[in-house]
């Protein structure tokens, strides 16, 4: 049975994403913030284990890979991330908030990245992925502004792309992807995507990735984004 650590999953895409490894059979450890709001997560069929993860508290991250440290992963899917201050600008820099995005959007991935090497170490399909997003795109910043999100999606990719050339000696493919825009908590109930068409179209990805395709940026529909 393959397995997938999914970090962040008590809602939103990381929810689909375990609803969906489940369904196709295999072994799920999905992560929360907060147990007590994981209830959806218990619900679902398959081989599902809830674990309390904050990505931004080294502790907790500690913990988790305690638990698991004997666990082989074939695929580790950074997902938990915030938006941040959507409307900061220059003139009125919220340093506390912006700093806070970056914990989590960027130095979160990073660090779910390096507790769960040696569970991908002893994996099969030696897959790291990390969700990033289209803003994240410096080539195609032709709109501006969201500099708090944009800026610490732009620094997850290139902390990615250092994984894949740094990781490749053991043999583990790398790869950030872009949900699209999609109807969650984050996205909002205008978004273009279904969080099931979103996630069946990166999960088709992430099923293709090979070592060619290690430290690249993906669309969730396999198109690939410029840095």
């Amino acid at each position: 049975m393959p397995s997938v650590l999914i970090a962040g999953a008590n809602r939103g895409l990381g929810l689909e994403f375990a609803r969906q490894y489940a369904a196709a059979g295999w072994k799920v450890y999905a992560t929360s913030r907060d147990l007590g709001r994981a209830d959806e997560l218990r619900k679902l069929g398959g081989d599902v284990s809830v674990h309390q993860l904050e990505v931004s508290d080294k502790a907790s991250l500690s913990a988790l890979a305690l638990a698991l440290k004997t666990v082989p992963l074939d695929l580790v899917i950074a997902n938990a991330g915030v938006t941040g201050p959507r409307g900061m600008s220059p003139e009125m820099v919220d340093r506390e908030s912006w700093i806070e995005t970056f914990v989590v959007d960027t130095i979160g991935p990073v660090a779910v990245a390096g507790v769960f090497k040696p569970n991908l170490e002893k994996g099969r399909g030696k897959k790291l992925v990390a969700l990033s997003s289209r803003l994240g795109s410096i080539a195609e910043n032709d709109t501006g502004g969201l500099y708090v999100y944009r800026s610490a999606k732009a620094a997850l990719n290139a902390a990615y792309r250092s994984l894949a050339i740094d990781w490749k000696p053991a043999g583990i493919t790398v790869a950030v992807l872009s949900p699209g825009w999609v109807r969650t908590d984050m996205g909002g109930s205008h978004a273009d995507l279904d969080p099931a068409e979103s996630i069946a179209g990166m999960k088709r990805v992430i099923d293709g990735l090979g070592s060619e395709q290690s430290g690249r940026f993906f669309n969730w529909s396999g198109e690939e984004i410029a840095w």
